[in-house]
């Protein structure tokens, strides 16, 4: 009974997949957080409060709950070492919880840090740094996927939606994030990280960090292998990516956490600049993108597949 339960719950999730993951809600969320309003979303600022409002307000829509506590907001203080001042900041990750049913006590944690830059201080023209690639496309595709598990009620596993602070500013967030919770209850960290362009390896294609470190890959590419959509490994060994994302804080305590990703980073002319606007973005890529996900960590959130736990 539970193998035909779960075979409907496959066909029912690959219907709706196209449905509830469309350009439209794409465009809608992608704008939004780029907005010139939210003025760079930088850890600590008024814009970066906007944005966590506003992300706040999808999970309570979707239907999401607050984890171990009455807020979606885990709140933190920090003292900022890069700053001249060494000022504290009070800051906060934006955590929305699904439970899941048979397997509710194993976690699948799908994560993207919604801080960006922020402004420029002096120059002329545009000032404002507004990360559409880095990484209100991640945050994006963690809202919809928020949408589709919530809807398609697929996930025998509970799910964190964690939208992590202060990732430029040396993985922050997920570092406390980290630090308050037993990693032995999280089966997988699924983080998405700049998905707005074409992948180096052409049209419905994607790249995860780490992808030797685990099965986690190969799982992905397992569950897509029916699709036009292909998963490769990380391309860019040489800048250490794996180590470089908020994948990495729960890596380090033996989570499978890998990174997908998109960008060329090689030839992203816009990466770390005020050019980082939704125009230079494809809508496309990142529609198709967060549906491959969808299907692709099916089986993990499912129960059907558990990742190898990662020794660094």
């Amino acid at each position: 009974m539970k193998k035909l339960n779960l075979i409907f719950f496959v066909l029912v999730s690959s219907f709706l997949n196209s449905q509830i993951i469309s350009e439209i809600s794409v465009k809608r969320h992608l704008y939004t957080l780029a907005n010139d309003s939210m003025q760079g979303r930088k850890a600590g600022s008024p814009g970066i409060e906007k944005a966590a409002k506003y992300i706040e307000q999808q999970f309570f829509e979707i239907g999401l709950k607050p984890f171990n506590s009455s807020s979606f907001r885990q709140t933190f203080k920090h003292i900022n070492t890069r700053s001249e001042k060494k000022e504290e900041l009070t800051l906060f990750n934006v955590i929305g919880f699904l439970e899941g049913t048979s397997l509710k006590d194993e976690l699948v944690v799908i994560s993207a840090h919604y801080d960006h830059l922020g402004t420029k201080n002096t120059g002329e023209g545009d000032l404002i740094f507004n990360g559409a690639n880095d990484n209100a496309t991640g945050v994006t595709a963690m809202i919809m996927l928020a949408e589709y598990f919530k809807k398609t009620k697929t996930n025998y596993r509970s799910i964190l939606f964690i939208a992590f602070t202060a990732e430029e500013m040396g993985l922050v967030g997920s570092n406390h994030f980290g630090k308050t919770i037993m990693a032995k209850s999280i089966t997988a960290g699924v983080n998405i990280e700049m998905i707005g362009k074409e992948s180096p390896f052409g049209p419905k294609t994607a790249w995860l960090t780490g992808f030797e470190r685990s099965d986690f890959g190969k799982i992905i590419q397992k569950n897509l292998s029916s699709s036009e959509y292909k998963l490769y490994p990380d391309p860019y060994k040489n800048y250490r990516l794996f180590f470089r994302s908020d994948n990495a804080s729960l890596a380090r305590l033996g989570v499978p956490a890998h990174t997908f990703s998109t960008s060329p980073m090689d030839k992203d002319l816009d990466y770390h600049k005020v050019s980082d606007e939704v125009e230079t973005l494809d809508v496309k890529t990142i529609t198709n993108t967060i549906r491959a996900i969808a299907k692709g960590i099916g089986s993990i959130v499912s129960g059907e597949d558990t990742p190898t736990r990662l020794t660094l």
